[in-house]
């Protein structure tokens, strides 16, 4: 172990972890692929067990035994930077759920025609901007039969530090993907384009709306289809009404004691466990 104990908040070599906001991780190595901090040993083994290559660790004492230790013997001769806790959050601006981050490299992403390959059904994630919201979703996704999670460009990063922590590592164990923001052409490439892409790979696409046209989530139909895209919207507003004209299916979830909707987490658990079956 490559063990190096931190005495000065402001040393150098934590800058991953200090001098950068997410987004500033992500274009970090431009044109090559940029950088993520896993939080939590149990996420933090879920991506190395996808194959993501760590840059280093930071950790406190305590989370060096057991499954952090575990975790870190599998990083191999990284550095493995030790501070405690008080001292790690206020490097990094938070209380720490589990003291323990790893800086990690990313991956180029599939495309929408690799994740989709052997999938029956997908869902699709439209704006929805909430990291906490996005974690959620991709861990019901993978939860409850789920082959593959799509987002749209304005989406929250699946990687950022609070989704990856929210979805508890199953953004590791799924397939998934962003679509483009244009296309060839240099217009959008969500609705038209994506949802042209999702017909010719062979799937009925499904927009969980509240309109009048609407069918049931239990309608015998959709549990007919071979392949399904589920598509979600963004919180408060919900889909696009060019995504909805779109579809093959508008379906809601029918609602009691005058309840008008629910959060989107919520929703998509409920539409994976019915649309799965």
């Amino acid at each position: 172990m490559n063990r190096i104990d931190i005495l000065n908040l402001e040393d150098k070599r934590l800058d991953l972890y200090t001098a950068y906001n997410e987004n500033q991780l992500y274009h970090i190595y431009e044109p090559a692929q940029g950088v993520f901090i896993a939080e939590t040993p149990q996420v933090i083994e879920r991506a190395l067990e996808a194959g993501y290559e760590p840059i280093s660790v930071l950790t406190e004492e305590k989370y060096m035994r057991g499954l952090g230790g575990e975790v870190i013997d599998r990083c191999g001769d990284v550095p493995v930077y030790v501070a405690p806790v008080e001292q790690i959050s206020k490097m990094v601006g938070y209380n720490l759920t589990r003291g323990m981050l790893c800086a990690m490299r990313r991956r180029e992403l599939p495309s929408l025609e690799d994740v989709c390959r052997e999938a029956r059904r997908i869902v699709v994630l439209e704006e929805v901007v909430n990291p906490t919201n996005v974690g959620a979703i991709v861990r019901s996704a993978a939860a409850l039969g789920m082959d593959a999670v799509v987002l749209t460009s304005g989406c929250a990063d699946p990687l950022y530090r609070r989704a990856a922590r929210v979805s508890m590592g199953t953004i590791f164990q799924i397939p998934w993907t962003v679509l483009p923001e244009k296309a060839v052409d240099g217009a959008h490439y969500w609705p038209q384009y994506g949802m042209e892409k999702l017909n010719q790979l062979g799937f009925k696409t499904v927009s969980m709306a509240l309109r009048e046209d609407s069918v049931g989530i239990d309608d015998e139909k959709l549990l007919q289809e071979d392949k399904l895209a589920v598509i979600m919207g963004t919180e408060g507003e919900g889909l696009m009404d060019s995504t909805i004209d779109a579809s093959d299916y508008t379906v809601r979830i029918p609602m009691k004691h005058g309840v008008d909707s629910l959060n989107v987490a919520a929703a998509s658990a409920v539409a994976f466990y019915q649309l799965c079956k």
